[in-house]
């Protein structure tokens, strides 16, 4: 039964953080930077180095990072594992049975997560980018972490080395006749290889990629159809001026 249970918690995987979160911690509102390739490109990095061990992107190929203007030996280079080709989608390097030993089941597919997390909180990247930055260390869970977003989340805080160990500050206040405790901040315990400042930027960078990977015409569909309302705008006036021009000596 207890493998049955965190089974059904890492198959849902962050879509459970996502409800978990409703009505509990405010999500943070993740930059917008699926317009800025430097910062795509950087989140990209970040993807395959961090994440890619774990989590699959199945509906992403490499070859289709050159529209974030990569060249093929860029991704050759620098995001390809020594037995992946170019033209292949992005799989985890972990094995599916060490996976189900030690997470119960199979870490989710990321390629359109930030499109699937979306909430009353917020959108699903708003989600993404406070999940990233609210881990916490917790020595009663299997993995030594936590998280505010995701409580009692199976994933482990793959980015640790890079924003230190935190842990979160409380404050309690009368509610009802009852204490409460309320979340105040973040008490750096040790520092991480980036400061606060770098690893939120870093974050935002990731989320990006990730928004950008769950849809990447996404841009040029937002283009396209601001040119296709001013073109129906345009005929619109031209129809009503020719529709006036050829009833007006009726009237």
């Amino acid at each position: 039964m207890k493998k049955l249970i965190l089974a059904l918690i890492t198959a849902v995987g962050l879509m459970a953080g996502a409800q978990a979160s409703e009505g509990g911690l405010a999500w943070d509102k993740a930059p917008s930077k699926t317009n800025d390739l430097a910062a795509l490109q950087n989140g990209a990095k970040l993807f395959v180095n961090y994440c890619l061990n774990c989590h699959s992107a199945a509906f992403m190929r490499f070859n289709r990072l050159k529209d974030i203007g990569l060249t093929d030996k860029q991704i050759k280079d620098n995001l390809l594992f020594s037995t992946d080709k170019i033209g292949e989608t992005m799989k985890a390097a972990i094995d599916p049975k060490q996976a189900k030993d030690w997470f119960g089941g199979n870490p989710p597919d990321l390629t359109v997560i930030a499109r699937s997390r979306s909430g009353s909180g917020g959108s699903g990247a708003d989600y993404l980018y406070t999940y990233l930055r609210t881990y916490y260390r917790d020595e009663t869970k299997a993995t030594g972490w936590n998280n505010l977003a995701f409580p009692n989340v199976a994933m482990p805080h793959v980015l640790w080395e890079l924003q230190g160990e935190r842990k979160p500050v409380y404050a309690e206040q009368q509610e009802s006749g009852h204490k409460v405790s309320i979340f105040k901040g973040w008490q750096q315990v040790t520092p991480g290889s980036m400061t606060p400042l770098q690893y939120d930027q870093a974050m935002g960078d990731l989320v990006g990629y990730l928004q950008w990977m769950a849809e990447p015409a996404q841009n040029t569909r937002v283009r396209v159809g601001v040119w296709v309302l001013i073109f129906l705008l345009g005929l619109t006036f031209l129809a009503w001026r020719l529709n006036a021009a050829y009833w007006k000596d009726v009237k």
